[in-house]
């Protein structure tokens, strides 16, 4: 199998990026990458990514610690990454250091370390609780020195990079350049419109960007003979490259237009499961078959897979679209030469899986036993679904599939507007969260990487009392939780309910499928590669007959 790689020379172009949710810019060259710092709207001169910013308000009593920090500003992942490398040290009883953002701003409360007063979320919370003042006083101190470090440089040799994907492209010598942004949403147009304007296709992983701006930005990309994939678009694969959270899958002659990144990963994973490769995933961002857009980048999406000759079959995979841009994306996928099928979730058509067996089908491929590992314990009766996924297609497969035999399934995200859980994610009865929803992700990193809030959620079921079947996703890949299973495991072993996960990646992934698989099992859950697979499983477990 190929390893998917983030090198120049596998896709003969060259990537500009405005990396790190805001943290600043990243531009490789030739397989390079230098960092630098940018300084934000509202930043104060001289602070920053990188510094420990300015103390605006501290409260101390006794061995805890809360502070908000003005000046200062670091993304999500590194935030995330600073809390745990200082949660480790021997002492320490809990920390937070995160923006101050409403959810934040709860989860410290929960936590016991809200902070006085109010807060805005441009501001920096550090928040430390400590066995004793000495261990406290460590404790902040490790928080400064970790922010501090991450703003000193390798040396007066290194150039300095661009500030922006505009100059970023000025500095480069000609030649095709995939931009991939990812800055706050406000911010995430302006670049994306520099590599638009400059005849550059871009992938924006931004979230948080009006849909009206994403209208404008596809229609002008389409005038320029390019293709933005995005906003929110987490997963793609380019000629091999693989961006966001791409998985590591053989190349082949199945391209693949998504608009879910989660939905594709699980269909390119089981298409390598299989023996088939992917040569391009191009994703078009969440909302691109919204009646709002249109189908704008999916369509440019299909005609440029159409043109290359590497592709000889299209898998077309979306979270339930509009009908009627269903409806006239499928018009212009009959005019295409090489054929198209669709993997577009709806009442009618809500499993994936069956979706890929039936491209292998086409490819003249058998359908091969889709990986599994364990068995979990029969449920108590009266049980529940306690859905608690970290992809959104996913999710909306599972309560898809759930709906027709349970009746009424509540979420954050859910299938009719009057089961909306609102802020009520501990609500009784069959429940499906979607933590990976933009409203859960502000000023925090997505649950692929941080599993803080669906440990949080696991543990408030177990403590309801409430009988239930838990169903969880767990997606492997690039920038995806390096071990997973390291501390969900744990967390199921402690529950004591009985668990399936779908657990959606490959051998080659950095985490390893059976690696993860079989320490899942260990902590008796019944894992499979399929999510609609480990759906029915669950809905096995409640008695609810097909």
């Amino acid at each position: 199998m190929e390893e998917q790689t983030a090198t120049t020379a596998e896709m003969d172009r060259t990537v500009v990026e405005a990396a790190g949710s805001s943290s600043g810019m990243t531009v490789t060259i030739d397989g390079s990458t230098s960092a630098v710092e940018s300084a934000r709207p509202g930043e104060r001169p001289g602070a920053g990514p990188g510094r420990a910013g300015t103390v605006g308000r501290v409260t101390t009593t006794g061995v805890r610690h809360v502070s908000l920090r003005g000046g200062v500003y670091a993304d999500s992942v590194r935030l995330m990454q600073v809390s745990r490398e200082v949660a480790a040290r021997d002492g320490v009883t809990a920390v937070l250091v995160a923006m101050a953002t409403p959810l934040n701003l709860e989860l410290a409360a929960g936590m016991g370390l809200a902070p006085d007063g109010g807060a805005s979320p441009d501001q920096l919370l550090v928040a430390v609780a400590a066995a004793d003042d000495a261990a406290l006083a460590a404790a902040v101190a490790a928080v400064d020195t970790a922010l501090a470090a991450r703003g000193r440089t390798a040396g007066p040799a290194q150039a300095v990079p661009p500030r922006t994907v505009g100059t970023g492209l000025d500095a480069l010598d000609g030649g095709p350049v995939l931009a991939v942004v990812s800055v706050p949403g406000p911010y995430a147009v302006a670049e994306a419109a520099d590599a638009v304007a400059a005849g550059r296709s871009v992938l924006v992983f931004s979230d948080g960007v009006p849909v009206e701006h994403e209208v404008a930005l596809k229609r002008a990309a389409h005038e320029a003979g390019v293709l933005v994939m995005g906003p929110d678009c987490g997963t793609a694969i380019v000629a091999g490259l693989a961006l966001g959270f791409a998985n590591v899958v053989r190349r082949g002659p199945v391209g693949v237009v998504a608009a879910s990144g989660t939905g594709a990963q699980q269909v390119s994973c089981l298409l390598d499961a299989a023996g088939v490769g992917v040569s391009h995933l191009l994703g078009v961002g969440g909302r691109d078959l919204s009646e709002a857009v249109g189908g704008l980048a999916t369509l440019d999406a299909l005609a440029l897979l159409d043109a290359d000759p590497a592709t000889e079959h299209v898998l077309l995979v979306s979270k339930p679209p509009a009908p009627a841009v269903a409806a006239r994306v499928a018009e212009a996928a009959g005019r295409l030469s090489v054929p198209v099928r669709s993997a577009a979730l709806s009442p009618d058509t809500p499993d994936l899986t069956a979706a890929v067996e039936a491209l292998l089908a086409d490819l003249g491929v058998a359908v091969p036993p889709w990986p599994s590992r364990g068995t979990t314990r029969p449920a108590s009766p009266g049980a529940v679904l306690k859905g608690l996924y970290a992809g959104g297609t996913l999710a909306d497969e599972a309560m898809l599939l759930a709906a027709p035999l349970l009746g009424d399934v509540r979420s954050n995200t859910p299938l009719r507007p009057e089961l909306d859980l609102g802020t009520d994610l501990s609500a009784p009865g069959h429940v499906v969260v979607d933590f990976g929803d933009d409203a859960l992700t502000v000023g925090r990193a997505h649950p692929m990487i941080d599993p803080t809030l669906r440990l949080e959620a696991l543990a408030r079921v177990v403590a309801s009392g409430e009988p239930a079947v838990v169903l969880l996703d767990v997606v492997l890949g690039h920038g995806a939780d390096p071990d997973p299973a390291a501390t969900l495991a744990p967390a199921l072993r402690a529950a004591g309910l009985p668990a399936v996960v779908a657990l959606v990646g490959t051998e080659a992934d950095p985490q390893g499928w059976s690696r993860q698989a079989d320490a899942l099992a260990a902590a008796g859950a019944a894992v499979h590669a399929s999510n609609a697979r480990a759906t029915r499983h669950a809905l096995d477990l409640l008695g609810a007959a097909r």
